[in-house]
């Protein structure tokens, strides 16, 4: 004897005040071929269910592993970039000593332009998803001039 018919089957009477379940209720019967009692059956077995199990191809789930994966390798390529950020301003602070010009007004005023100009390009080629403006020379694209080329005199 099956675990079913071992206890008597257990009677219950569902009013629907939305419509759109009821619907949705019949359309999964109708897709299972099975009666609309069954069919209510599962469901309510699935909403009792703590975790209920997924379709194997559940495209939210399986959306959601891919942004994990995306969330985990991201988070490992921004603490890559941070290490080397660090790294490359240690080497810097190691060669440069410091002097009483860094405490200039006039000199710190002009850094703080030259890195706000140096954050808007860089902001302009993430938004623009490509390198950075270019200027025309014989009708070639050239790329821009980089602030530390040698001054022309």
């Amino acid at each position: 004897m099956s675990r079913r018919e071992d206890h008597p089957t257990a009677r219950v009477q569902v009013y629907f005040e939305n419509p759109r379940i009821e619907t949705a209720l019949r359309r999964e019967a109708r897709a299972a071929k099975i009666p609309l009692s069954r069919a209510a059956e599962r469901a309510i077995e699935r909403g009792l269910l703590k975790r209920p199990t997924a379709d194997p191809e559940d495209r939210l789930l399986n959306l959601e592993r891919s942004l994990r994966d995306h969330m985990r390798s991201t988070a490992r390529d921004m603490a890559i970039l941070q290490e080397l950020v660090v790294e490359l301003a240690r080497l810097i602070l190691l060669r440069l000593p410091d002097t009483p010009a860094d405490e200039d007004a006039l000199l710190q005023a002009a850094a703080d332009s030259r890195i706000e100009r140096l954050l808007d390009a860089a902001a302009a080629r993430i938004a623009t998803g490509g390198p950075g403006p270019t200027h025309e020379v014989n009708g070639h694209a050239t790329p821009e001039d980089r602030s530390f080329r040698a001054a022309a005199t």
